[in-house]
């Protein structure tokens, strides 16, 4: 099969034949149709983050079941799947208790570049080749496990289920699991990428008011407008504590950050109101940190709090999503961008990096 290789950090991905295994027990064989160009994947790509070389990027997809593995029982060949970049064990601390997010099985991922044994089914040559979160869906098909696949009901184009399994319900969730009970309330969102722009829906779907987004490219900016922001404000142009307060004297209840840089960090936490909440999305370089004044922390009762993958419980959360989409609750098709070949895969990437609007799809299948 054909698929998108990352051979060196800063180089450019190369698209070539590789092997691929067929399913072991508990894992799916799914024909890619659609993968959503990540700034997370960039992280990858840079350096910023990192995982084993060489390796297969692409966690953000969607596509067909076209084998099943021994012992699977949640999907069958011919059902249409989300993939999911983090798995759930089903037995540690974090998802007995409600957080999968946060599992165990996700440190095996990471670490070893395989899917949930540690090992690989992808292989050019004798040589073995990486998977990237256990997805790796920047290629024609990916072997992965029956715990990172959600089914997707047969209305939902690909590229809306694609997205949905890392852009949406990381923004979305971001809202209505870490922020929570918001209607009334005032929200900023710092970034209006394809997570921040979920966010943006999601504020709308919990009756926040207002809704104020934060970027430096004027289109996403109207895009942000057109899905329900309040207000926008333009880092490039604005000062943008003055431009809060005088939206929202006194500052604003909750922040999202979905972008991962310190500085917009701590303008998040200098324009919130006594008693307000932040929640960090975005990944940053490894090791960076920001500041947070310590006494604005402790005499103001400002909050800092983490949200890794909407904070959601994909099994549960994704359908949901889905049928809020189908019902015309979640205007998903807004966020669509540009569509790529695999071969066009580093020019998504600079796209991306170029600010475009919208969510890059590759289609490693071709057209849909």
């Amino acid at each position: 099969m054909r698929a998108a290789v990352l051979e060196h950090t800063g180089a450019p991905l190369v698209v070539r034949d590789l092997s691929l295994d067929e399913p072991q027990a508990g894992e799916v064989l799914v024909r890619v149709e659609a993968a959503g160009v990540c700034h997370s994947d960039q992280h990858y790509l840079s350096g910023d983050l990192q995982c084993p070389l060489p390796v297969v990027p692409g966690h953000e997809g969607a596509g067909v079941v076209e084998a099943v593995g021994p012992g699977v029982e949640q999907v069958a060949v011919g059902d249409r799947v989300c993939l999911m970049w983090r798995p759930r064990c089903g037995r540690c601390e974090y998802c007995l208790t409600g957080r999968p997010a946060l599992c165990q099985a996700g440190r095996i991922h990471t670490t070893s570049g395989g899917l949930l044994d540690g090992t690989t089914r992808l292989h050019d040559g004798g040589d073995r080749v990486h998977h990237l979160l256990g997805v790796s869906c920047f290629a024609e098909y990916a072997v992965v496990s029956e715990r990172a696949v959600v089914p997707v009901p047969k209305d939902v184009p690909p590229e809306i289920a694609a997205i949905a399994g890392c852009a949406v319900i990381t923004g979305v969730g971001a809202v209505l699991n870490a922020v929570g009970s918001c209607a009334g309330d005032s929200i900023g969102i710092f970034g209006a990428g394809g997570v921040g722009l979920s966010a943006v829906m999601g504020a709308v779907l919990a009756g926040a008011n207002p809704i104020v987004v934060v970027d430096v490219v004027a289109e996403r900016l109207a895009a942000a407008r057109e899905l329900g922001a309040t207000h926008t404000i333009d880092a490039s142009r604005e000062d943008v504590a003055a431009a809060v307060e005088a939206i929202r004297p006194g500052g604003i209840e909750w922040a999202i950050e979905a972008i991962g840089r310190p500085e917009t960090l701590e303008t998040a936490v200098e324009v919130l109101r006594p008693g307000g909440t932040l929640v960090a999305v975005g990944l940053g370089a490894v090791g960076r940190t920001f500041s947070v004044p310590i006494n604005v922390l402790v005499q103001r009762e400002k909050r800092v709090v983490g949200s890794l993958y909407g904070s959601a419980n994909p099994l549960v959360d994704l359908p949901k999503l889905f049928e809020l989409y189908l019902a015309g609750r979640l205007p998903l098709d807004a966020l669509v961008g540009k569509h790529y070949s695999l071969d066009e895969v580093n020019t998504a990437f600079a796209d991306l990096a170029g600010g475009g609007v919208g969510r890059g799809i590759v289609l490693p299948g071709g057209p849909l």
